[in-house]
């Protein structure tokens, strides 16, 4: 059965190169967007592939995003990151929509010293197939470098957040204080392949058993200059999900990436 597709998706980064994009949005959903200074010249991505989904849907689709960026410097001359994006996702099968999902992200990184570093940020998503009408996510915190040499680098972040989940069913809304933590790991295998890992979670401090961790796995290439594939799993766990919900939501992708 053949499917159509819709997709737009539209990401405004500042402080970022089109090297270090990320693919997955853990980041953003726990912690705020993390990038790098390269220079003030505008860098831009477009990235087009497939994704497999299994859980709350069952989807093979088509994906695209769009990404632009220039640095910036902050207080005392260290790295201050203002980072928004925002993107849609539609697919439709024989007419009938059968998952969609919008998000915008805005994020504040301020550097301070010894690699250390404050941060702010705002998350929204809506996806009814999740049954989230909306979601919103207002956080805080600091997070550190403790790793970054030539092949390898490993940071973290902790913070606090004020969640506001609004559901597409009857079910009321649920407003909670979360305890936010973000992992990300970076191998740079060789000149032409980077392996990363990056896992975020999130506790309800009401209630620890109702707790929600997003984890992504993948490889990166570079295949010419300006041109990259990106193969990568991704794996969404949630302790306690909307009633009637699914628990667990996978996706596969595969994605060409043009950076210019």
């Amino acid at each position: 059965m053949h499917k159509k597709l819709l997709v737009a998706s539209i990401l405004f980064v500042s402080s970022v190169y089109a090297d270090d994009i990320k693919v997955s949005d853990v980041e953003a959903n726990y912690a705020a967007k993390s990038v790098k200074i390269d220079s003030k010249e505008l860098k831009q991505s477009i990235n087009l592939g497939f994704a497999n989904t299994t859980g709350n849907t069952e989807t093979l689709n088509l994906n695209a995003k769009y990404i632009l960026g220039f640095a910036t410097t902050g207080y005392d001359d260290k790295v201050f990151n203002i980072a928004f994006d925002a993107s849609a996702f539609v697919t439709e099968n024989s007419g009938v929509r059968d998952n969609e999902e919008y998000t915008a992200t805005l994020g504040m990184e301020q550097f301070i010293m010894n690699d250390w570093l404050g941060y702010a940020s705002i998350y929204w998503l809506r996806n009814t197939f999740r049954n989230f009408d909306n979601k919103v996510l207002v956080g805080a915190g600091v997070g550190k470098a403790i790793l970054n040499d030539e092949n390898h680098s490993l940071k973290f972040k902790l913070g606090v957040a004020y969640n506001i989940e609004q559901y597409a069913n009857s079910q009321p809304e649920h407003t909670f204080t979360s305890l936010t933590q973000y992992v990300e790991y970076s191998n740079q295998l060789n000149q032409t392949s980077l392996l990363y890992i990056r896992i975020g979670a999130s506790e309800n401090f009401d209630n620890f058993e109702d707790y929600e961790v997003l984890g992504v796995a993948g490889f990166n290439f570079t295949v010419a200059e300006n041109l990259s594939v990106t193969i990568e799993q991704e794996v969404r766990y949630d302790k306690i999900p909307p009633i009637g919900f699914e628990t667990t939501d996978t996706k596969t992708i595969i994605r060409v990436g043009y950076n210019f």
